[in-house]
């Protein structure tokens, strides 16, 4: 089902204006605390009002500020997952399910009980919400949506309030749940992680606007702008300096790299993931930094050592720690063969980045 969301508002410190269309049934929306991904959602959903825009889902005009068109949030059939839940706390998981639907009687009945058994419930009928776990409430909470068939599924942050584990667990719950459901979903994260599983298309927002829009893997394989490395987890930065269409200068790492792709004239950065390194024993190679470890820390899974730029001018500018993280099966041969002299820089790991 095709989506288009055209939104202008303005917000208490910023300008919220985007723009995205997407065939995808999962759209993920990647952005900072405060860049209007929650309010962005709440306009779709009708919770919210643009000042101008358009939305339209599959064949339906939710929102045309030129042609006057605002639909009535309940008249939208779309289904808001909030980041609480929003469950009745006075109410029963049965009588929660059942609060949205309009139908009576026994067909209302049927369509709780099949709600209760699709989202494993059962035996949990007579509870309240304070009587649940985070993982029943988000079911309950789920199939009180689910119950009224919506066409697309709006999710806000609905694993932010919870620990990694259960955090883990309940995605993998959810994406379960929504397997047979052939509506749109998009949701809403600053988890990097999160949206790379869930994700077909992806937004990233910056401030209010769109930093990119795209397939979700080739957006994290090519961020194209240094917000969106960052928000897809590239820890590594650099001003460049462009020697010629082969050279580059990395200015805060205190090196100069070599590419046999061009250098675009417009790149303003470079960028590189901490896992992407390649060491180097013995003689120096292209495309390498010194090994000049400032601090470590030893997690269960992973070293993390943060290393000084390579010359006494990054260093005397402020530049940053470069960031180097190895994966625990890569241990073995760092015991065996010590810290490498040098870390080399994949080229098809070399992200060009606008500013």
């Amino acid at each position: 089902m095709a989506v288009y969301v055209e939104i202008k508002k303005e917000m208490e410190g910023f300008f919220l204006e985007l723009c995205f269309q997407s065939d995808a049934r999962r759209i993920g929306i990647l952005g900072a605390s405060g860049c209007g991904k929650s309010m962005t959602l709440k306009a779709i959903a009708g919770i919210e009002t643009p000042d101008a825009g358009r939305i339209q889902i599959g064949e339906r005009l939710l929102y045309d500020s030129a042609k006057g068109i605002d639909i009535r949030p309940q008249k939208r059939n779309a289904g808001y997952l909030f980041q609480n839940y929003a469950l009745f706390p006075t109410m029963t998981v049965e009588q929660n399910i059942g609060a949205g639907l309009r139908m009576k009687g026994e067909e209302k009945r049927r369509r709780v009980g099949h709600m209760i058994e699709k989202f494993r419930l059962s035996g949990l009928e007579g509870r309240y919400p304070a009587q649940l776990s985070g993982g029943q409430q988000q079911r309950t909470a789920l199939a009180r949506i689910m119950a009224c068939e919506p066409e697309v599924l709006l999710l806000d942050e609905p694993f932010s309030a919870l620990d990694t584990f259960l955090r883990d667990r309940l995605e993998q719950e959810l994406l379960a749940m929504l397997k047979d459901y052939g509506g749109t979903v998009i949701m809403v994260s600053h988890n990097r992680d999160e949206i790379y599983r869930f994700s077909e298309d992806l937004l990233v927002m910056e401030a209010g606007r769109v930093s990119r829009f795209g397939r979700c893997r080739d957006i994290f394989a090519d961020p194209g702008r240094k917000a969106a490395a960052g928000l897809t987890g590239c820890k590594n930065f650099s001003r460049v300096r462009r020697i010629d269409r082969h050279h580059l200068e990395a200015e805060d790492f205190g090196i100069i790299l070599h590419t046999d792709r061009e250098v675009p004239e417009n790149a303003a950065y470079i960028g590189y993931r901490a896992h992407e390194f390649v060491p180097v024993w013995g003689a120096r190679e292209e495309n390498c930094i010194k090994v000049q470890v400032e601090s470590a820390a030893e997690l269960p899974f992973e070293k993390k050592y943060y290393l000084l730029p390579e010359k006494d001018t990054a260093r005397e500018q402020g530049s940053g720690c470069i960031c180097w993280f190895v994966q625990k099966d890569k241990w073995p041969e760092m015991e065996k063969r010590g810290l490498p002299d040098y870390l080399k820089f994949a080229e098809a790991h070399i992200l060009f980045l606008e500013e």
